[in-house]
């Protein structure tokens, strides 16, 4: 059974063993920390889900209004490296753009991603608006990507 809910601090370790599972090719291990710290700001104020199947933690996400009050950014999904293929990050990144659609105001949907998620966000209709290589680190290339909704 699957179930998506709303992220808590007792679902630290299983997001982390989600980011440590897709290292070093989807996350360079630096950007470690940054995560730690998304997930321990206590105003958390970005609507962070996990998904869980047969009560273990299987892919996480979030998305943000951003500052613009015309975007919304989909910030750090993932789902396990192991599970990869079986449709819980389309459930996943379903979720978040429906959330997007519902937020009176929002024309875009933004993120950032690398060469090897950039093909399954073209699917939903991102398209790639800047391409920095090794952005993130070295063999990991920065993909910006929007999908408009107007």
């Amino acid at each position: 059974m699957i179930l998506s809910r709303t992220y808590g601090p007792e679902d630290m370790a299983g997001c982390l063993a989600l980011f440590d599972s897709n290292t070093p090719r989807f996350f360079d291990v630096s950007e470690r920390d940054s995560f730690v710290g998304f997930l321990e700001d206590e105003a958390l104020r970005w609507p962070y889900q996990v998904i869980e199947r047969d009560g273990r933690i299987v892919g996480c996400g979030g998305h943000a209004v951003e500052p613009d009050g015309i975007s919304v950014a989909l910030c750090w999904g993932m789902v396990d490296q192991t599970l990869h293929g079986q449709g819980l990050g389309r459930v996943l990144t379903e979720a978040r753009l429906t959330a997007a659609r519902a937020t009176p105001g929002i024309r875009r949907v933004i993120l950032n991603t690398s060469q090897h998620t950039q093909g399954f966000y073209a699917r939903f209709g991102f398209e790639a608006v800047k391409v920095t290589p090794d952005g993130y680190a070295p063999g990991i290339d920065r993909w910006d990507m929007v999908l408009r909704l107007d």
